[in-house]
């Protein structure tokens, strides 16, 4: 069994051909500084369809702390960090994104923080350079409503760029839900946690692989798992349609005593058409709990590995590697290299 290293970076990629040497090239070179060799980076291919694995393959036959793992699909940027957390076996773990948006150099100031007690060093972004307004705006809208809206405190203007402490993670990854919100999963596990105030950088190379789609996918990801407001919401609705229906029947009734007639079908199709829209809002709400409630009692694997690279060896993983135990899986990943020369020193790989 190879000796565990002491820190793991951990970045998800998808689609980062381009600037993916840059980013090898700091991280490791941030890692290098904060701890000398005892780091591993794990780089994970969330079903590119670039260059992406062809580079990281490149990159683990010069980088001996390299480690590439392939999923055999896109499964999204959360569950793709979650295999990159259950491949880690670091005593402290840095996740980050793979884009440069978020300093890999901040380590150097996290490990210190963490040093005097912490258990989580999060990064909170202080100005964002190089998105949109529109970004900008429904990013600072999202956080704002999750935080009003969460059971749990979640810290606004934050990503998932964080260090933790491997009990930490472990209990992250014990944690089963398939539809992730890993910064409020971290932030429901508790323990001390600090922020670090940090501008976040524009993209190094490279367009944003978050489009309005998945950004609203993600929100709706985040809300229902850490919130039954809405589900409120859907009764406070419904209870407010109803009264204002017991008070039409009664001045429809009393009108009727009057002797006087409604008239008019567009305000009966108005409310006939508010009624029908409350009703639509409060299935639609119910529909979208009952559905992650389908996918979690399917049971399905988390995500599936499809090949593992170290050096220029490549090796395979149990389709059931998502669903072990994190000393099962550590043992999995020694037993994949168990045949692999001891690694070499950093001072002697090339990056770039």
């Amino acid at each position: 069994m190879t000796q565990a290293p002491f820190l793991s970076i951990v970045a998800p990629c998808h689609n980062e051909e381009e600037g993916l040497r840059e980013f090898c090239r700091r991280a490791a070179a941030a890692a290098q500084s904060a701890v000398g060799d005892g780091f591993e980076l794990i780089l994970v291919d969330d079903g590119s369809s670039d260059r992406t694995w062809e580079i990281i393959s490149d990159l683990a036959a010069d980088v001996p702390q390299l480690l590439g793992v392939r999923l055999l699909r896109n499964h999204g940027h959360q569950l793709a960090s979650t295999a990159g957390l259950a491949a880690s076996r670091g005593e402290r773990v840095l996740l980050i994104d793979a884009d440069l948006q978020d300093p890999p150099e901040l380590l150097l100031m996290m490990m210190p923080i963490m040093e005097r007690g912490a258990d989580v060093v999060y990064g909170q972004r202080t100005r964002r350079q190089g998105e949109s307004w529109f970004k900008l705006a429904s990013a600072s809208l999202f956080y704002r409503a999750l935080s009003r809206l969460a059971s749990v405190t979640i810290p606004r203007d934050t990503g998932d760029f964080r260090l933790m402490r491997r009990r930490v993670v472990d209990i992250l990854l014990a944690m089963p839900e398939r539809d992730r919100f890993i910064r409020g999963m971290v932030s429901w596990i508790g323990g001390r946690q600090v922020a670090l105030p940090y501008e976040r950088d524009a993209r190094f190379a490279g367009t944003t692989k978050y489009p309005l789609r998945k950004m609203i996918n993600f929100a709706l990801d985040a809300i229902t798992s850490f919130s039954t407001t809405p589900l409120r919401i859907a009764t406070w609705l419904g209870m407010m349609s109803a009264g204002v229906a017991i008070a039409l029947l009664v001045y429809t009734f009393v009108r009727w005593l009057q002797g006087e007639t409604v008239t008019g079908w567009s305000s009966i199709m108005a409310a006939v058409s508010a009624f029908s829209a409350i009703q639509l809002i409060c299935i639609g709400i119910i529909g979208e709990y009952l559905g992650r409630l389908v996918q979690e009692s399917k049971k399905r694997p988390m995500f599936m590995v499809g090949t593992i690279v170290r050096g220029s060896e490549h090796a395979e993983l149990s389709i059931a590697f998502s669903e072990m135990s994190a000393s099962d899986k550590r043992a999995a990943l020694d037993a994949a290299f168990a045949s692999e020369e001891p690694p070499r020193s950093q001072k002697n790989s090339r990056i770039g």
